[in-house]
């Protein structure tokens, strides 16, 4: 691989405008791959500031390797429609896009059409991420991606709002229910028509499926598949807690939930009117923004869960990973391990408030300064439930959408629980998975 170094003095940068002081040392060296013009194309989210974010970084990174030019192209905003744009990409053999952003729980799904970055890193550069992160991005003893930030579903809560009717963070889904009745019938008599006790994600997407594993791990009632293929979806538990949250719809949970995505459920929550949000760390910093009528006014925990104590919540996160595709390979490569290293690691967790996949960032002091709350969740891959993609395999994509479907249905009041889980449980016994002794 054709390799250049070049000299980067954060001084420069700095002048720049393009990177704050997030730790980088003095000068750093970057590896741009190749000593050849070439041009990148790297897709990247657009929830939030994820985008701009993105952007700078490639700013930066071409500021210190001038040869290469990376332009960022933006994925649709749903990460089921953005599966389905990159499966097509995969299977047309499409050399549009060099480096992707994929979902942790895509690597299955992707594999074939990426490049085993083991090639292009080494042990040493691998050794500072959890071995778990690395291996949810290894398939078939390939490490088809490389971790850049993770993720857990978290509660926010207004403090303010707490305080104002003496409450304490619900540690249970009964108080968070209680709490947010109590909230919302308070902010409505004081005039705000458009106050919600709680948001989150109720779409038939992908983040549905996150959100729901997190009630129903959270109530006891497995994870949707056993790591054997047991199909887990109608325990007792997993049925009480979908039509339980079925319940809240319309009360405390406004019924344009089901229509959202993370943004939608951001929105009402940044705007003041709702005491409780389920979401994921990118919405801390926008809602401690200048300008956001919450700021200083919030603050997360865990969630909820049946008992208290039981909280769960569903690992996320974002890797990148290289097309063997692209007609750069050595430079994207060269890019995406830059993208993942410790400094920008540091610049991402700052910019976006998302967790890091870099267990040193957990103790960044400008991190734990900015972003306190990062602190809570430093053993989130101790304790966060992955979704079943290492035993469904190249069924993922399908086990999901049926999960989410399902679940979708009991929100929208289509079925109840027991009948919508009992109509899944066939669903994923056609796919080949084991329904649950009698």
């Amino acid at each position: 691989m054709f390799k250049r170094w070049v000299v980067l003095a954060l001084i420069t940068v700095l002048a720049l405008g393009l990177v704050p002081a997030v730790g980088a040392q003095g000068s750093t060296t970057v590896d741009c791959g190749t000593d050849q013009p070439v041009s990148l194309t790297f897709i990247a989210g657009q929830v939030g500031s994820e985008y701009d974010v993105a952007k700078s970084l490639a700013d930066m990174y071409m500021q210190a390797c001038p040869n290469v030019t990376v332009a960022v192209v933006t994925r649709p905003t749903s990460t089921t429609d953005t599966l389905a744009q990159y499966q097509q990409f995969i299977a047309g053999k499409s050399q549009a896009i060099d480096v992707y952003q994929i979902d942790v729980a895509w690597p299955s799904l992707v594999a074939e059409g990426m490049v085993d970055m083991t090639q292009y890193v080494d042990q040493s550069f691998l050794s500072q991420f959890p071995q778990a992160v690395l291996d949810a991005y290894t398939v078939g003893g390939r490490l088809v991606g490389l971790p850049w930030f993770v993720g857990t579903g978290m509660l926010y809560y207004r403090t303010d709002l707490l305080q104002k009717y003496n409450l304490q963070p619900p540690q249970t889904w009964d108080e968070l229910a209680s709490e947010a009745q109590t909230i919302q019938d308070g902010e409505r008599a004081a005039g705000n028509a458009d106050f919600w006790g709680f948001v989150f994600q109720g779409k038939p997407y992908e983040g549905l499926t996150c959100d729901a594993l997190e009630w129903q791990v959270s109530s006891g009632g497995g994870k949707i598949l056993g790591s054997d293929g047991t199909i887990q979806v109608t325990d007792p538990n997993t049925i009480a807690i979908f039509d339980e949250v079925a319940s809240w719809v319309g009360k405390i949970v406004p019924p344009d939930a089901l229509d959202w995505e993370e943004e939608g459920s951001r929105a009402v929550w940044q705007a003041g009117n709702a005491a409780f949000m389920r979401n994921w760390g990118y919405a801390y910093p926008l809602g401690q923004a200048a300008d956001s009528v919450i700021k200083d006014k919030f603050d997360v925990s865990p969630l909820p869960g049946k008992t208290a104590g039981m909280s769960a919540a569903t690992l996320g996160g974002w890797g990148v990973a290289v097309s063997q595709y692209s007609r750069n390979v050595p430079a994207a490569a060269a890019f995406a391990r830059w993208l993942v290293d410790e400094p920008q690691e540091v610049y991402y967790t700052l910019k976006r408030g998302e967790q890091p996949a870099m267990a040193a960032v957990y103790q960044d002091k400008d991190v734990l300064a900015q972003l306190p709350y990062i602190g809570k969740f430093q053993n989130v891959l101790q304790v966060a439930t992955p979704r079943p993609t290492v035993v469904s395999g190249d069924k993922y994509g399908t086990v999901s959408q049926d999960y989410y479907t399902a679940v979708h249905d009991v929100l929208a009041g289509n079925k109840d629980a027991a009948t919508a889980m009992s109509d899944l449980e066939l669903q994923l016994a056609d796919l080949g998975f084991t329904p649950p002794a009698s």
